[in-house]
């Protein structure tokens, strides 16, 4: 093998993370083969079909970019805490309960969320920010799911407080599925 040649495993410009170490979820074997790979979530994984060389079954494996500089969510009382797209999907998940809204569309709904704040914020994010983008795509997708949320989010104090938001909900023009946006 030549290691003279960039990007060849060892020769320069190859950056190797140490040794590789995928073991088979079947025999935990670390032997494998990589069948197909492609791109996922419009390119921001990379999607692996493996097959093991010691039992010669097949898995999947994905890769992801890691956020170098953790973005920081800075809550109500003023503290600050790593930003967590599992907390996120905890919420969404304790606001659609048992809707009947496929798990996928919820994925989709906090990877939006999660994609807009990487994208407008860099290092701090206040957690308004985030509540208020779950609101508005849990508004178009569930009414009954954005009142959950937003009786947590806004931490209601009366019915009357209610009411004025679920007026403010009523009063909206809809979207119409697959219609353009105007503004």
């Amino acid at each position: 093998m030549d290691r003279s040649r960039p990007g060849v495993r060892g020769g320069p410009g190859f950056f190797s993370l140490g040794p590789r170490r995928v073991l088979c979820p079947y025999c935990n074997v670390d032997n494998d083969k990589v069948i197909d790979s492609r791109g996922a979530d419009a390119g921001k994984v990379i999607r692996r079909r493996r097959e093991c060389l010691g039992c010669h079954r097949r898995f999947t494996t994905y890769e992801r970019v890691e956020q170098s500089n953790r973005l920081m969510v800075i809550k109500r009382d003023g503290t600050h805490q790593p930003f967590s797209r599992e907390n996120i999907l905890r919420g969404v998940q304790a606001a659609c309960g048992k809707r009947p809204i496929p798990e996928q569309v919820k994925e989709r709904l906090v990877d939006s969320v999660e994609e807009e704040v990487h994208r407008e914020f860099d290092r701090e994010v206040p957690s308004a920010a985030i509540g208020e983008r779950v609101m508005a795509k849990l508004r178009d997708l569930d009414e009954v799911a954005w009142v959950r949320f937003a009786s947590e989010y806004y931490q209601f104090k009366s019915v009357e407080e209610l009411k004025q938001q679920l007026k403010l909900l009523d009063g909206r023009v809809k979207d119409v599925k697959e219609q353009q946006k105007l503004f």
